[in-house]
């Protein structure tokens, strides 16, 4: 079969403005980057705000592995499959970091016949959203430090400043670093630290924010350190809004581009789940609610990250809920959480799928705890075999939730006609949403229930630094905030190697910090670091670019 990138550079795209008439858009509610790529204006935002809202479908999956699970590309089968059965679907995603795309992934637009469209720009650069956020990042940094440099007028107390740079690149060599020297015009000597992009707090700003005016109280509020007295000092305080809110003017707005089969797509922000939220923007998602009579989102990573952060965080804010949620899983991937070694996952084995599906089943259970209707879908390969299909389904079927197949990867929008009018089916059941915890409750206890209800913890340990930051925000009066842990991807424990679905452990918060302008405190759990590193062969090795400027290997 040919590669991602193949199909994608083989595709026949529309003009961007053919894909927005078709959702009852102009060109003049265009701000265009070329034929394929464009950014809703102001005005045509403002205007939809007055229409009404479509159905909501929450895509999330199991916990990742190596064997796969292909999130994404169940995401823009089921819109394409959607516009196959008749339905008005629009797509609402997040964008790729570059991170991940030299990194692991090589790209993170969907796969095989089920991919969005221009690829290599949504992969790579794109309308610069992630450039935008990372100046406007490192604009504040500067004057933080430019502020101390000229006389610290606010008495910045130089041992508590917590604003960090960023890159949107794994780099784990700026993790920790120093900075300051050479002569006194220089700047001090300190220590400072990068986060990639996709985990700062720009980036969960803008795809928090409602609007400009949102955009700039958020920012306002973002706090960089501490002065001598220990009170906050904000961004606001060191008057970076104006100038940040005008390198974000344009971020601000989501893009619109296609699929293959040129249905709709809103891509815009894209925070990762295991170190961030990881939704795309509020804007983008509401945007498309009014676009579409059903909109198809993710949230990153497993249900334990993405769709619980969607959950209790980005709905909460936003006022919105899903009306159904569909869980991505594969069989290999169960079978891999049974303890099965990747070169044997392609061999039949129910019973290995049977004991894998725990992991499986601990979500099925947290979504339930929502209120939210569910259905199960398996990225279908062709290693598959029907018996474990079919216990797949009766396992399905025995927690009470309604499955299909999806075969998207190979057959595109008609591999999830099934499974399109299951979910159809699943918006018209009622629901009864309801986040995990209440805003009223302290921030260990909200900690505390999500490391118990959701990943099976028996208790949470602090570290002394943790509780003693814990105290300080709750007197500094953020105790009502909702709570963004950063965890490990790999299991629903802080601990990557605890597969399938372990119960009884103790879960251990490292760290916790206050991002106020998004409004929420993150707590760090277990060895989860917010700038990653490349591994032995990154994907990069295998991108390249050839004479007439098309690249190769970004897949």
């Amino acid at each position: 079969m040919k590669s991602d990138i193949e199909i994608a550079q083989e595709a026949e795209l529309y003009p961007i403005t053919k894909i927005a008439e078709g959702i009852g858009l102009s060109e003049e509610d265009l701000e265009c980057y070329g034929k394929y790529k464009a950014k809703i204006s102001n005005e045509c935002l403002r205007r939809l705000k007055k229409e009404k809202d479509g159905k909501l479908i929450l895509v999330t999956a199991i916990n990742p592995t190596p064997a796969g699970e292909g999130k994404t590309t169940i995401s823009v089968g089921l819109s394409q499959a959607m516009a196959k059965i008749g339905k008005k679907a629009v797509l609402a995603l997040r964008e790729p970091s570059l991170g991940p795309c030299f990194g692991v992934k090589g790209g993170a637009a969907g796969g095989g016949y089920a991919q969005v469209v221009p690829m290599e720009d949504i992969n790579l650069h794109f309308t610069g959203d992630f450039h935008a956020i990372t100046s406007a990042n490192n604009l504040l940094a500067a004057l933080l430090d430019n502020h101390i440099q000229q006389g610290n007028v606010l008495r910045i107390d130089t041992r508590q400043i917590v604003w960090k740079r960023c890159l949107d690149m794994n780099d784990r060599a700026l993790r920790n670093i120093v900075i300051g020297l050479g002569s006194k015009s220089d700047g001090f000597v300190r220590e400072d630290h990068f986060v990639i992009t996709v985990a700062s707090e720009i980036m969960a700003i803008l795809c928090l924010a409602e609007d400009m005016a949102d955009l700039k109280a958020r920012l306002a509020r973002i706090i960089v350190a501490y002065d001598l007295d220990g009170k906050p000092v904000t961004a606001g305080d060191l008057q970076a809004v104006g100038p940040m809110a005008a390198l974000l003017k344009d971020a601000l707005k989501p893009n619109l581009v296609q699929t293959l089969e040129h249905t709709p797509v809103l891509i815009h922000g894209g925070p990762f789940a295991n170190i961030a939220h990881g939704c795309n923007s509020v804007m983008a998602t509401r945007t498309a609610m009014k676009l579409g009579d059903y909109v198809i989102t993710e949230a990153g990573f497993g249900a334990d990250l993405g769709a619980e952060k969607f959950l209790d965080i980005k709905c909460r804010m936003a006022g919105i809920a899903p009306d159904a949620v569909v869980l991505v899983a594969t069989i290999r991937a169960l079978k891999y959480n049974a303890g099965v070694a990747v070169a044997d996952l392609k061999q039949e084995n129910v019973e290995a799928l049977k004991k894998g599906s725990v992991n499986l089943k601990k979500h099925i259970a947290n979504l339930k705890k929502y209120g939210l209707p569910v259905a199960v879908t398996i990225n279908r390969f062709a290693e598959d075999t029907e018996a474990e299909i079919h216990a797949l389904e009766e396992i399905c079927a025995a927690e009470g939730v309604a499955f299909a197949v999806s075969e998207v990867f190979a057959k595109g929008g008609e591999g999830a006609t099934k499974l399109a009018e299951l979910v159809v089916s699943l918006t018209e059941q009622e629901k009864h949403f309801a986040p995990i915890y209440e805003n009223e409750l302290s921030l260990e206890v909200k900690i505390e229930k999500i490391a118990s209800e959701i990943y099976g913890a028996k208790d949470v340990e602090f570290s002394s630094a943790a509780a003693k930051e814990l105290k300080r925000l709750s007197t500094l009066g953020f105790d009502h905030v909702p709570v963004c842990i950063a965890k490990t991807q790999y299991s629903l424990s802080d601990d990557p190697k605890a597969l399938g679905a372990p119960k009884d452990f103790t879960f251990h918060i490292r760290e916790v910090y206050v991002s106020a302008g998004a409004g929420f405190v993150v707590a760090l759990a277990g060895s989860i670091l917010s700038m990653p590193g490349l591994p032995a062969s990154p994907a990069a090795y295998r991108i390249d670019v050839d004479d007439d400027g098309r690249i190769t290997g970004l897949s």
